[in-house]
């Protein structure tokens, strides 16, 4: 599939091209934050793996999409410069997935809980709250997001494909 954009972790993309899919693979405790913007039919996606990014700024800089705080901020920037414009806050469709409990059994960091809360808070800055979510469980979760209908369609090894 060449218009198929692969996301790996602390990626982020946007795209208004005409048919093309964002993916990211093997959301564990890590969330998948992606804006649609209908009006100018803008995809964006970032495969975010912790929540907040003053552990690590110099990493910040270079993978903003690693960290929930900086990942929101700069896929809105990112489809501004795509799209030359973005919608309303009240008009973007965010839909997240992942956010797991994979290898923390005991809840002893709560990573998955702690990374969709900080998505959901750096998301609350602009005004804006996910439409749709996929998220905790003790699941992997692997997202495709399709630009030709907004659809994010979700696999996970063992279960029937769904869809947000």
């Amino acid at each position: 599939m060449s218009n198929t954009i692969i996301l790996r972790v602390g990626d982020l993309e946007a795209t208004n091209k005409g048919g093309a899919i964002l993916k990211t693979y093997a959301l564990g405790s890590c969330v998948a934050v992606m804006i649609l913007d209908p009006r100018q039919k803008c995809i964006s996606m970032a495969h975010v793996a912790l929540p907040e990014s003053a552990i690590s700024p110099s990493k910040a800089k270079l993978l903003p999409g690693y960290f929930a705080d900086t990942a929101v901020p700069e896929l809105l920037e990112q489809m501004k410069k795509t799209a030359g414009e973005i919608s309303r806050p009240r008009q973007l469709i965010v839909k997240l997935c992942g956010g797991a409990s994979i290898s923390d059994s005991n809840n002893t960091f709560n990573i998955g809980k702690r990374n969709t809360l900080a998505v959901k808070k750096a998301l609350w800055k602009y005004g804006i709250t996910p439409k749709a979510e996929d998220t905790g469980e003790g699941f992997s979760r692997t997202v495709t997001l399709f630009q030709k209908n907004g659809i994010a369609q979700i696999t996970s090894p063992g279960k029937t494909d769904w869809k947000l």
